[in-house]
């Protein structure tokens, strides 16, 4: 789990599975105007990613409630990656870009709470556990089914210190512009996760009618590909920045 104390007490619990993400290199200029206040791009060995990631929520809980309907269900994303100091602290997070999930209360609340870019969209998932781990994510848009897909024939195993895989899978926080051009942020708390490589991975997807032409032009060929297992998380409320 990440150093510091959490932001604030608990607003959602869920737990995150079989993710998948898709790593692209991007030019940091593409990014720049989107970077809330207080952050910076973080990088890489001086390469800067965006990920397109698919995942379940499963058992998920506001404020310690469930809601009936909608404590399972999938979300495909489009995530970069910043950086704050505070006090001695270094906070490495993510920003989203658009979220998708198949429920309009979830993408609604979400939009309230912490004015993050959510979509609704109906959205389903497929995972298989064996013989090998293989996930699917597909989302409807325009009268077509546009889908993300992933195997990986290796065990999951804990990343390595300092790789890509750890760097991409071990941000902790979030941060999101507000309406006013202030920045909220929020702690995402979870165990690292084991991952695997992808062996095999496809998208077939209209990425611009989501992420628009400019963003979805950078998203031609991924630098990585991996599935990770995932875990609990604990998401708490979203505070301003105040340092």
């Amino acid at each position: 789990m990440a150093e510091g104390a959490v932001a604030a007490r608990p607003f959602l619990r869920a737990a995150w599975r079989h993710l998948v993400l898709f790593n692209y290199e991007v030019d940091p200029s593409l990014l720049q105007p989107l970077v809330p206040s207080g952050t910076e791009l973080d990088t890489w060995s001086g390469t800067t990613y965006v990920s397109i990631v698919g995942f379940r929520f499963l058992n998920t809980r506001l404020l310690g409630i469930p809601i009936p309907f909608h404590q399972h269900f999938p979300e495909a994303n489009l995530r970069f990656y910043v950086r704050r100091t505070s006090g001695s602290e270094v906070r490495r997070g993510v920003v989203f870009v658009r979220e998708l999930v198949p429920h309009r209360a979830v993408a609604a609340l979400a939009r309230w709470i912490y004015n993050e870019p959510y979509r609704a969209l109906p959205l389903h998932s497929t995972v298989q556990t064996s013989p090998r781990l293989s996930v699917r994510y597909a989302w409807r848009l325009g009268g077509t089914w546009h889908t993300i897909v992933a195997e990986a024939n290796l065990p999951l195993t804990p990343p390595a210190a300092g790789s890509r895989e750890q760097f991409i899978a071990e941000h902790y926080w979030g941060y999101t512009r507000q309406r006013d051009g202030s920045t909220i942020e929020y702690r995402v708390a979870h165990p690292p996760w084991a991952v695997a490589p992808a062996a095999s991975f496809r998208i077939v997807a209209d990425l611009s009618a989501i992420y628009g032409p400019t963003l979805a032009a950078a998203l031609r060929t991924p630098d990585s590909v991996f599935l990770a297992d995932g875990s609990p998380v604990t998401v708490s409320r979203p505070v301003p920045l105040s340092d």
